[in-house]
């Protein structure tokens, strides 16, 4: 393994939920468009997700005030009340800050 050069600290919103149906489509489509919006918000430095039966969606940050602007932002607080009354039944979210990184690559 091998640190990053010339790292930088960020920010990482950990956010873990369970779906009330996983075969909801509004759900997949509404996650999409805040992929896109969060991509065009200052600050955004990339997300990792995964989903099975829970879902895990790793967002960074360049800032704390990055995350509290996306968190204000108004598609995404109409994506946050959606998935309050319709698609989750269950989510946690953890904010850490990320001091250092190491990556592998087999290839």
């Amino acid at each position: 393994m091998e640190e990053k050069p010339g790292f930088q600290t960020y920010y990482a919103v950990i956010f873990v939920s369970t779906l009330k149906d996983k075969h909801d489509k509004s759900y997949y489509h509404m996650s999409e468009q805040m992929v896109a919006q969060a991509k065009k918000q200052p600050g955004f430095l990339g997300f990792d997700s995964a989903r099975s039966e829970i879902g895990i969606t790793v967002s960074y940050w360049k800032s704390l005030n990055a995350i509290k602007d996306w968190k204000t932002q108004t598609q995404h607080q109409i994506a946050q009340q959606l998935g309050k009354e319709k698609w989750y039944a269950h989510y946690h979210i953890r904010i850490a800050k990320v001091e250092r990184e190491y990556h592998f690559n087999s290839l």
